[in-house]
């Protein structure tokens, strides 16, 4: 089965120290699940202002993972700066909780946290 994220971006961040990259897998699970439930709120109350913040917060960390979430999070960057109602990021925010949740389940295996 395919990862939602990448060991070997991590690993070479790390450079191969495991211990280093477990580390780094549980600061990710320490911040981005409650940055994700912020984001959602804010996308739910239309606080475009703290969407942004939280979207943008989270991007290094996709990148860090190789999570492929850089469009859905930059899609609602985007979204922050238009007059468009929260249904224009419907599916970005949707596809970013379900990957992020198995993302979470999978360093929590892989790591043993």
């Amino acid at each position: 089965m395919s990862k939602h994220y990448s060991k070997q971006n991590l690993k070479e961040i790390a450079g191969g120290d495991e211990d280093f990259m477990a580390v780094v897998a549980q600061t990710f699970l320490d911040e981005i699940p409650p940055d994700l439930e912020a984001l959602e709120e804010a996308i739910d109350n239309d606080n475009k202002e703290l969407a942004y913040q939280f979207a943008h917060k989270m991007k290094p960390n996709f990148e860090m993972f190789g999570v492929d979430l850089i469009k859905d999070a930059k899609a609602i960057e985007d979204w922050t700066k238009t007059s468009k109602n929260k249904a224009a990021v419907s599916e970005n925010i949707k596809k970013m909780v379900t990957t992020l949740k198995a993302v979470f389940r999978e360093l929590k295996d892989d790591f043993s946290l």
